[in-house]
């Protein structure tokens, strides 16, 4: 059972399927609505501190267009030796990416954020997944990437499609991996009144 005090409006400020899918097996009642935020991923700011940062600036601009509502938004990213590893969208930079974290353990963190539009009160937060890829061969590599499904994933995978079967070992929330930390975000949701 859904107990809201006054049923405010919840927004997700984001177009992913994977998030949107994520947050419907809450039962939560949600919309979603692109941000229109444009993330800037060269901030000099440390990746958890980026990733909250960029969460927070989609679900801030997408807040403003509403009275009162709960907007959350979220933001993926790969981290590999302090590098930071987005969204490749080019066939030669998925090939890259995954030649880089094959057989390797890399972080995969995703900020996420709600912002009440009525008060302006917010949280952001960023919660990090260890994912280790196995030892990939060049044909594995190339055969994925003719898929299409890593252009536009965090890290070049997607662990919710096909990406799964390059994953030897991860600790933390998998729904983390697919870019929405259903458990963090409960937990914070309940704080501003929202109970599943």
């Amino acid at each position: 059972m859904i107990s809201q005090n006054h049923m405010q409006k919840i927004i997700l400020a984001s177009v992913s399927p994977w998030r949107k899918k994520i947050l419907s097996t809450t039962g939560i009642p949600f919309s979603v609505e692109e941000s229109g935020y444009r993330e800037n991923m060269k901030l000099k700011l440390a990746p958890r501190v980026l990733a909250g940062r960029l969460a927070l600036g989609k679900a801030q601009m997408a807040a403003a267009r509403y009275k009162d509502a709960l907007v959350i938004g979220a933001d993926t990213f790969a981290v590999f030796r302090g590098k930071l590893l987005g969204k490749p969208n080019t066939p030669k930079r998925s090939t890259e990416m995954l030649t880089m974290l094959s057989g390797k353990t890399h972080t995969l963190l995703t900020g996420f954020a709600i912002v009440d539009s009525k008060t302006g009160r917010h949280v952001s937060k960023a919660i990090g997944t260890r994912v280790t890829l196995r030892r990939l061969s060049v044909r594995e590599i190339s055969e994925y990437v003719a898929t299409g499904e890593p252009l536009k994933a965090a890290g070049a995978y997607a662990i919710q499609g096909h990406g799964r079967k390059l994953i030897q070992k991860l600790v933390g929330d998998p729904n983390n991996v697919a870019g929405f930390p259903l458990t963090a975000v409960l937990q914070e949701l309940a704080k501003f009144g929202v109970g599943v």
